[in-house]
């Protein structure tokens, strides 16, 4: 069975990120290889060209992430997460890669490219308690006890906060689920998992 034919299955002849059914092409997610069907996905001309051509971005045909992010197939995954990336300065790309959640592999492949990279100066970078840079979708692990205000509890030290959010124009701030509350943490009181 052909890679395409693979995909025209797994897609059910539709392009895996916005769901158009015309002018089907296999696009090898980078930087895998053409040739195997986990390493490719299945995109419409227009998803095609936009991917290939940024300064063609049409962000408001991209809003189609909302729903081909959550697609279980890591290669889909790795382009939800590109595009997105891509886009974030437009605001509703970053709330959806806010929520998007990549097992560690998918996500080193996401970012194989360096899409998402930048050289500003300004940009807030956040660390952890030892120096480590987090990502949005890190799981930390709390170094000290923390009263939570408001909620009437407290985050015990060594409780794992999993699929994190970065606070943008705070690089001392993160955000995360403890015991069903979402909270604000200080970075000076988490370490990264590995």
């Amino acid at each position: 069975m052909s890679t395409e034919s693979i995909l025209l299955e797994r897609s059910e002849s539709k392009c895996e990120m916005c769901g158009a059914t015309n002018e089907l092409n296999v696009y090898g997610v980078p930087p895998h290889d053409n040739d195997k069907p986990e390493g490719c996905i299945l995109v419409c001309g227009t998803c095609h060209e936009q991917i290939k051509t940024p300064e063609k971005v049409d962000a408001n045909h991209w809003r189609c992430l909302n729903d081909s992010m959550w697609s279980q197939t890591p290669a889909v995954q790795v382009m939800a997460w590109r595009m997105l990336t891509r886009l974030r300065t437009e605001g509703w790309p970053q709330d959806l890669l806010d929520m998007l959640y990549l097992e560690d592999d998918t996500l080193t492949w996401a970012q194989s490219t360096g899409e998402g990279q930048t050289e500003d100066e300004d940009a807030v970078i956040h660390l952890d308690s030892n120096g480590a840079v987090l990502t949005a979708g890190d799981t930390v692990t709390l170094i000290k006890d923390l009263n939570v205000k408001g909620a009437g509890f407290t985050a015990k030290r060594g409780t794992a906060v999993r699929g994190i959010s970065l606070v943008p124009d705070n690089a001392e701030h993160i955000e995360g689920r403890v015991e069903g509350q979402h909270i604000v943490i200080l970075t000076q009181f988490v370490k990264k998992s590995n």
